[in-house]
């Protein structure tokens, strides 16, 4: 049981934290918006949280072993480590900035409505935990 509760909550904070991220991509596609040749950036939310949970729906296991003294100690990738992926823009601009302020502020508002919706759900959760562990009087 306890398995299944640690699960469910990892999978929703690799939700959250892959919401956060794109969050900083578009504020900085948004800060960027007039410097020339700066090229947007976004990332594809359901491809990088499939990566992330991976085929088995469990967060991968990162952690590397050493075989020798000589080995250097791995990073690893974690299950949040990602490749932006560069928007093709619907209007080329002349200084070559590929920012559309219209298509990052409505993602902007996509992206932070679901993470909102996914905050709220985590806390829904939490709640409906809380609720069924309290002594009833």
């Amino acid at each position: 049981m306890i398995d299944k509760l640690g699960s469910e909550f990892s999978f929703l904070q690799t939700a959250v934290a892959l919401r956060q991220q794109r969050m900083e991509l578009l504020s900085t596609n948004i800060a960027n918006a007039d410097t020339p040749n700066y090229k947007a950036r976004d990332l594809d939310f359901k491809q990088a949280l499939e990566k992330a949970v991976g085929a088995n729906g469990a967060l991968p296991n990162t952690q590397l072993t050493l075989t020798s003294d000589r080995h250097l100690p791995g990073m690893g990738t974690g299950p949040l480590q990602f490749a932006p992926q560069y928007r093709v823009p619907y209007q080329v601009s002349m200084d070559g900035n590929t920012v559309e302020m219209d298509v990052e502020r409505m993602a902007f508002a996509d992206n932070t409505m679901k993470q909102q919706a996914s905050l709220q759900f985590v806390t829904a959760r939490i709640q409906s935990l809380m609720s069924a562990l309290s002594p009833t009087t």
